[in-house]
């Protein structure tokens, strides 16, 4: 299966940020599936894409032009797709994806989810869309969520295919059939 996974080309300030996407890489390498990503080498992007090369996992990286001019993109990961901007880079990631992912990011991370959470709830994209709920890092948005429910502008349905997890195991329960 391919995991496209949403985080930030930063590295953040806790500790956690840099053990839980280690962790991740590792078992997306290891488990014989194969990650999608915004094709960066810094921050959590390229400790996401390292970890899963480590574990013997194949990385494909979506990175517009002006990132490849800039020379922000990892140059040892298994294919790396360059685009001509970021909407055609989001359209190449949903497409190459089957399962999505948004570890803890900023707003370009909450953008590109939210893209799959509007595709999934209106049924244009049937695939799992999994917020990683670090430390409560989306708490936020998931009350968001059910107020949407709660003020009658979204419905359980529409969110069916959205799902929060707080931890790995959590995230390899929803992507196991």
């Amino acid at each position: 299966m391919n995991i496209t996974v949403y985080l930030g080309a930063n590295k953040g300030n806790d500790p956690a940020l840099s053990r839980a996407v280690h962790e991740l890489g590792t078992w997306i390498g290891e488990s014989g599936n194969a990650l999608v990503y915004g094709g960066s080498r810094s921050g959590l992007m390229g400790e996401l894409a390292q970890s899963v090369l480590a574990a013997g996992g194949a990385v494909t990286g979506v990175e517009p032009e002006f990132f490849v001019a800039s020379e922000y993109q990892y140059d040892e990961i298994t294919r790396l797709i360059v685009t001509k901007d970021m909407a055609e880079r989001k359209a190449k990631m949903i497409e190459l994806g089957d399962a999505f992912l948004a570890f803890p990011g900023g707003t370009g991370t909450l953008e590109e989810i939210a893209e799959v959470m509007s595709a999934v709830s209106l049924g244009h994209l049937d695939a799992p869309c999994i917020l990683y709920n670090l430390n409560g890092y989306y708490n936020d948005l998931k009350r968001l969520l059910r107020h949407m429910i709660e003020m009658g502008l979204s419905s359980p349905e529409r969110q069916k295919g959205i799902s929060f997890a707080d931890n790995l195991a959590e995230i390899r329960r929803i992507l196991s059939p």
